[in-house]
């Protein structure tokens, strides 16, 4: 068995990552930290473990010295909080970060979205892209994508390779569950305020993600990223999970950009484009590291529309850690993961 660990285990994600874990047949975890609640039981956080073999798993202070036990460790910790825990742990230990640190190979995209020193980046962990699973394959470290520039690269990198779009007029328009905005209590997520009702937030090219996004198109079309312009409206939806993305481009070529999805996707266990006229909906992915995509082309325009959805705390958070970390270690890709959702 190879032994993980876990940092940001009280949280959303790093809930959902143990109940992957929990159910993993090559996995054996040694320790779950988490600064702000450590001494605490897993069953008195997160509730879905009560009656479990874990419920009375004790969480422990995030430390290098108890996170380096471990074989391979997931860090799902805040943006920027990352990169100062790997600077303490050995050179020999495997990570897979769901945090944004080494996510962008733009020194200058981090220092815009971002701010503070800069951490350098790893192996971008989204397996779908081209020649990424052969990479992360070989990587010890690996940045697990975010959620939204997950449910976008997926609809649109086809597409970007296969060079039918125009890479200067991307617009995407996407809704995320509130649990994409983390734990902390704040105003905006309070249920009197969401349910009911929806809001866009970051309007105006603000995103932290955007350039994440642009990256992710530009390494599917073999461009620098500057050669990608990305108008991104995040929207938050008064549901706990799940990602609807919008994405539309400008047609280059006239050609059929089904087609290039379907065979884009025919063999990928976690992509599926959906029969025609039958659209996603995020309930069909609930709990699993799932996605599906529908495409459509507006002739009144010369656009091509893709939507997909996505659990934001499966395939784009923890569901897509545990698929690198098992391309990492050589397991099964599918082990430990879902892949029917819980609908409706």
């Amino acid at each position: 068995m190879t032994t993980v660990a876990v940092a940001g285990a009280s949280g959303y994600a790093g809930g959902e990552l143990l109940r992957y874990l929990a159910q993993h047949p090559n996995l054996d975890l040694v320790a779950a930290c988490a600064a702000g609640r450590a001494g605490e039981s897993l069953a008195a956080v997160h509730l879905q473990f009560t009656g479990t073999s874990w419920a009375d798993l004790l969480l422990v202070e995030t430390t290098a010295d108890v996170l380096g036990q471990a074989d391979l460790v997931f860090l799902a910790l805040p943006h920027g909080e990352s990169a100062a825990i790997v600077a303490r742990l050995p050179l020999s230990t495997m990570i897979v970060d769901l945090g944004a640190d080494f996510r962008l190979r733009s020194a200058d995209a981090w220092a815009a979205f971002y701010g503070g020193a800069y951490a350098g980046s790893w192996v971008y962990g989204l397996p779908e892209l081209p020649g990424a699973r052969s990479q992360i394959r070989s990587a010890t470290r690996v940045a697990n994508p975010g959620c939204y520039p997950t449910a976008v690269a997926l609809a649109l990198a086809p597409l970007a390779q296969a060079g039918i779009i125009e890479l200067m007029d991307i617009v995407v328009v996407a809704a995320s569950g509130t649990s994409g905005a983390g734990r902390k209590a704040s105003d905006s997520l309070l249920a009197t305020n969401v349910m009911g009702s929806m809001s866009a937030y970051k309007v105006g090219g603000g995103h932290q993600h955007t350039p994440e996004m642009e990256q992710s198109i530009a390494i599917a079309a073999g461009v620098g990223i500057t050669d990608v312009s990305l108008s991104f409206t995040p929207l938050l939806a008064p549901m706990p999970r799940g990602i609807v993305a919008t994405c539309t481009a400008l047609l280059s070529k006239q050609v059929d950009p089904r087609k290039i999805l379907m065979d884009a996707y025919a063999n990928e266990p976690f992509v599926s484009v959906l029969p025609e006229g039958q659209w996603p909906h995020t309930g069909a992915v609930s709990g699993t590291n799932t996605a599906q995509i529908q495409v459509a082309v507006d002739h009144h325009t010369g656009r091509v529309v893709v939507v997909s959805v996505i659990d934001n705390l499966g395939k784009g958070a923890a569901g897509q850690a545990v698929q690198n970390a098992n391309l990492m270690l050589g397991f099964d890709e599918g082990a430990g993961l879902d892949i029917i959702g819980i609908a409706p």
